[in-house]
């Protein structure tokens, strides 16, 4: 295959082999194999603790793993050739205070070879209005959005995202994931750790879920909620939350303000049988495949956060 800036073509644009990192006493990853192909919105997924953020980390050359490797487009995460191809945003950044968002634009486009343009940045981010202040000035949402803009901004081949929309709006929410989906359509790769469930399902073509160190499972939204056999019933009872809760097929249970109880289950026809049973008036009944934040749960063995 041809090769690309000592990348083979086709190849992941990184990865982490057999990767172990430890922090006193704690494992942090557990010999974890991680890849982001091109074109693709990788999603990673994990209980606090899992790993996420170190496996970020070691494969942007932050963290230096115990053992395993790590690659960036076939190169040390460390070599500038790669590194230029690559925008991040962290959960936690220090940036000059005194500086306005557009300053800092400025400043940072000037490490990549080919940025974009600064109305190119500041439109893509939808940080119109923010531009012109002082980064002290803003709001934690409105940082989380220059942060986004500066991740953007040298037109990066690879996008590491973590917890990106942690404190935004549902608006400012919506502008970063058109952003990302535009980055993705434009030949972009992007990998994602969030712990909103429904981000990864919007966005991700594939999802990696983590626990404890490790991988424990992968494929696209659909794959993941295919491996788990729990089903999701919806309808409108009068039946009490602590009777169904009392059943013993059911999972989890929750009941709305209108009535409407909605169940998790792996064994959804017997508690159909209950419900009709228990209730001859129940209405607006519907049964369909658990969410990903049910296969979530269940693949993890921990509560949704």
């Amino acid at each position: 295959m041809a090769k690309d800036g000592g990348q083979t073509i086709g190849d992941a644009l990184a990865r982490l082999t057999g990767v172990r990192k430890r922090y006193g006493d704690t494992i942090a990853l557990d010999g974890l194999d991680l890849e982001v192909r091109p074109g693709e919105l990788l999603a990673v997924l994990g209980p606090n603790g899992a790993g996420k953020t170190t496996a970020i980390a070691v494969m942007l050359g932050l963290q230096i793993p115990d053992a395993g490797e790590a690659a960036l487009f076939g190169r040390s995460p460390h070599d500038l050739v790669a590194r230029r191809n690559v925008g991040v945003m962290m959960q936690e950044v220090a940036l000059p205070d005194a500086l306005t968002v557009r300053d800092l634009i400025g400043q940072t486009s000037a490490y990549y070879p080919a940025p974009l343009s600064l109305a190119e940045t500041i439109a893509l981010a939808g940080v119109e209005k923010i531009a012109a202040r002082p980064y002290i000035k803003l709001s934690g949402g409105q940082k989380r959005q220059a942060q986004f803009a500066l991740a953007v901004c040298g037109r990066p081949r690879l996008l590491f995202l973590d917890e990106p929309t942690t404190g935004l709006d549902i608006n400012a929410r919506a502008t970063m994931w058109a952003a990302v989906r535009r980055l993705v359509a434009g030949g972009a790769s992007v990998v994602l750790t969030t712990h909103y469930i429904e981000e990864a399902e919007a966005l991700a073509d594939r999802v990696v879920v983590m626990a404890k160190g490790r991988e424990v499972a992968q494929g696209t939204v659909d794959e993941m909620r295919a491996l788990v056999a729990r089903k999701r019933i919806d309808c409108v009872t009068s039946l009490g939350l602590a009777q169904a809760q009392a059943w013993p097929e059911v999972n989890a249970a929750t009941l709305s303000e209108n009535g409407q109880l909605s169940i998790t289950t792996a064994d959804a026809e017997a508690v159909v049988r209950k419900l009709l049973a228990a209730d001859p008036t129940l209405k607006d009944l519907e049964v369909r495949r658990a969410g990903l934040s049910e296969a979530f749960a269940e693949l993890t063995q921990e509560p949704v956060e």
